[in-house]
């Protein structure tokens, strides 16, 4: 088992991941795993693992998965099962080396659906809900338009440097990343399936003008998944809940954290300044 720091490396199966972590480490408390978007990184949720933390009394890791931030590099060209691969081989092993004990997977877009598919794949009697901000089940054309404007301005204004500040291939993670939407099938692509076999309560957040993905992945959950479903819609906001409107999102995964791990004491209302 892993002795973590603040930030640093785990290095097991031939990789080595970057990561950062707020407030008591697994053996003090649950944990809260979060799981980034699909050009994310570790370094790109900003104070967010920190604010959450404060507000659940929580630990919060964040890593960058395999091809972002400073982390191991992908295969490229990705296939289309990338966050199938992530969910079922390598996050198992990733919890079981920081010594993860109890607590929730906590994703955004892409990070969302790998905790979806983990939730549905691996009985992990740790993991006792899900929280999935804009999250993926299906692929829609909003989507694949949002994923085309965002290639465009990678490969045409100063988007790139931005992305430099944060990958240590930028080029390869969102080209990599991208292509694989743009070059394949990606109707094709359709992870409702595990959502029945999802055994925790799973919280969805999602802006109302999300320009990734419709209300229609909640319906997805609704009709698909067998355990409860709550839903936070927030008015006024697009793809990025925790930083959109930090304050309702906090507030709803804090409240979450507490009815889920009602043995855990220390969880605050989220103040956010």
């Amino acid at each position: 088992m892993a002795t973590l720091s603040d930030q640093g490396f785990l290095e097991f199966d031939g990789l080595r991941l970057e990561y950062r972590m707020a407030g008591p480490r697994p053996h003090q408390a649950p944990t809260l795993m979060l799981l980034h978007e699909g050009l994310g990184s570790a370094g790109m949720w900003g104070d967010f693992p920190e604010k959450l933390a404060a507000a659940t009394g929580c630990g919060v890791f964040a890593w960058s998965r395999i091809g972002y931030g400073h982390s191991s590099p992908a295969k490229l060209p990705r296939t289309l099962d990338f966050m199938h691969v992530e969910a079922e081989q390598i996050l198992p092993r990733l919890l079981d080396s920081i010594g993860f004990r109890q607590g929730l997977l906590v994703g955004h877009s892409d990070g969302a659906s790998v905790a979806a598919i983990y939730g549905g794949s691996v009985q992990d009697h740790r993991v006792r809900g899900l929280v999935l901000m804009a999250p993926h089940f299906i692929v829609e054309d909003v989507t694949i338009n949002s994923i085309r404007e965002i290639r465009h301005a990678f490969d045409t204004t100063d988007v790139r440097q931005r992305f430099q500040r944060w990958h240590a291939d930028a080029d390869a993670t969102v080209r990599g990343w991208t292509d694989v939407w743009m070059k394949n099938d990606f109707k094709s692509w359709d992870i409702s399936d595990r959502l029945a076999y999802i055994r925790v309560p799973v919280l969805i957040i999602q802006g109302e003008h999300d320009h990734y993905g419709t209300e229609r992945q909640i319906e997805i959950a609704r009709e698909e998944c067998y355990c409860p479903v709550e839903v936070l819609l927030i008015p006024g906001i697009q793809h990025i809940p925790h930083r959109e409107a930090p304050e309702a999102t906090l507030n709803a995964i804090a409240d979450f954290c507490r009815r889920l791990l009602p043995e855990h004491e220390g969880a605050q209302p989220a103040v956010v300044r």
